[in-house]
């Protein structure tokens, strides 16, 4: 029995490569081509290792990529050219932006100002940070603005003499920062990996691509509303205990003191910042976001903004690797027939309409982002959903939109994304201040999503 419990991962592994082994050796079905075949049963133990995290999600993309010229299904030469693909470079440039941000010093600045400007009461200082850690998402990762906002907010709450466990206004400002960075972080490109990685794969499988501008605007009709209900959703759940907050005020203005004015550094990552947006929304569709996020890098490193050294603690080489491997396993799918196959066979009879189609991809990703990857939610279902489109005559553009933005709403569960799980760290929270009030803010994106494809999208161009 205690070999039997100590080896369990590896009889898990043992019995998961006999399987593969059979349905891989099986005769494919009728109209479905031999490495189309390979390529499904390939998906599927992909999709069971990003599920049961035997292996890291990185590694398990890198497998994928290995596997698909190793078992013929896609020559060497195509499989190994995705990691060229342009989201790759933009994801990277992107960890890169963020990084200078939080280095410099000019994100805690900002941060700092805001809370001291706007929180002089309870109320006002728990919404400042939900918008503040809302806006930030924007233009950082959702990750980094909530690994950021976390120290400022615990400096606060110790300097008012909050204790774990009892107080709910403790409780209040974690959650703010979590939900704020989650609801803002669908917004761009920049909130985190799904999007880019979402629109690469439409760009790649149908030549159709999102400017800038486009994806935070389609975006925004859900963030904006969301913006509207979360915060009275979390003073419902979280009542404020505490009736001044001039404690923490001076915290904070004492530690604006301490910091002085704005460092050349400061003020050179916050015009390349400015100009880098801008830019994105004028010139992004003609010249491409990542080719203006690398300028934007080379700039700072040109200044000394930043070194190389501080890059390599910000960047996030496992979403990088999972990328190549994704678009690759995407590309395989789409080439050798099988995602098409997969939908003629099985989700077209089970979908009659659109819409129905959209109800039920978003619910699904909405539900599995608790617990897998958002980028790996996003892996899993634009392969399948861009032929579905096709089939049905939808504009493939609302099915991208319809799988990235559910799958980056994880609120429920810790591990369903690291806001979260920053949040619950701080000893403030317990499952059930998370689960409760999560289930129904999730409820809720859900249904103002349906709300934005059916009603306000088709007024901007994008019609199911």
């Amino acid at each position: 029995m205690i070999v039997l419990d100590r080896t369990g991962r590896y009889q898990i592994f043992a019995a998961f490569l006999v399987i593969v082994i059979i349905l891989f050796n099986l005769t494919p079905p009728a109209g479905l081509r031999i490495n189309g075949y390979h390529a499904i049963v390939l998906f599927g133990a992909t999709i069971f290792l990003w599920v049961s995290e035997l292996l890291p999600i990185a590694v398990t993309a890198l497998l994928s990529m290995v596997m698909l010229p190793l078992l013929g299904i896609m020559d060497a030469k195509s499989t190994y050219a995705q990691f060229g693909n342009e989201a790759v470079f933009f994801i990277l440039a992107a960890f890169i932006l963020a990084a200078a941000m939080t280095g410099s010093g000019l994100s805690a600045r900002l941060a700092r100002a805001m809370l001291a400007r706007f929180g002089r009461t309870p109320r006002r200082l728990a919404l400042t940070v939900f918008l503040l850690s809302t806006v930030l998402s924007y233009a950082m990762s959702e990750h980094a603005v909530a690994a950021m906002m976390f120290p400022v907010v615990s400096e606060i709450v110790a300097s008012l003499g909050l204790e774990r466990g009892k107080s709910r206004y403790g409780g209040l400002l974690f959650m703010a920062i979590a939900w704020g960075c989650i609801i803002g972080g669908i917004g761009t490109f920049l909130g985190g990996a799904r999007a880019p990685l979402a629109a690469s794969i439409l760009r790649e499988s149908t030549g159709h691509h999102f400017s800038f501008g486009d994806w935070m605007i389609a975006a925004s009709m859900i963030v904006l509303p969301l913006v509207l209900v979360g915060f009275p959703l979390l003073l419902r759940f979280f009542p404020l205990d505490v009736s001044d907050v001039g404690g923490g005020m001076r915290y904070l203005n004492r530690k604006r003191l301490e910091v002085g004015k704005m460092g050349f550094g400061e003020y050179v990552v916050a015009l390349v910042m400015a100009a880098t947006i801008v830019s994105w929304m004028t010139f992004g569709e003609k010249t491409g976001l990542a080719a203006i996020a690398i300028l934007a890098s080379v700039v700072l490193f040109t200044f000394r903004v930043v070194s190389w050294a501080s890059i390599e603690e910000y960047v996030n080489w496992g979403i990088i690797l999972m990328y190549g491997g994704s678009i690759a396993l995407a590309g395989a799918l789409e080439k050798s027939g099988a995602a098409s196959w997969i939908v003629n066979r099985t989700l077209h009879s089970l979908t009659p309409s659109p819409f129905m189609v959209i109800v039920v991809i978003s619910f699904v990703a909405i539900i599995l982002t608790e617990c897998v990857s958002h980028a790996a939610v996003v892996a899993i279902f634009m392969p399948i959903g861009l032929p579905l489109a096709a089939s049905m005559g939808m504009d493939p553009k609302v099915m991208t939109l319809s799988i990235a933005l559910p799958a980056g709403l994880a609120y429920c569960l810790p591990m369903g994304t690291p806001a979260m799980a920053i949040a619950y760290g701080s000893g403030f929270l317990r499952s059930r201040d998370i689960i409760i009030p999560g289930a129904l803010i999730m409820l809720l994106s859900w249904l103002l999503f349906l709300f934005s494809a059916w009603f306000i999208w088709p007024l901007i161009g994008l019609k199911i």
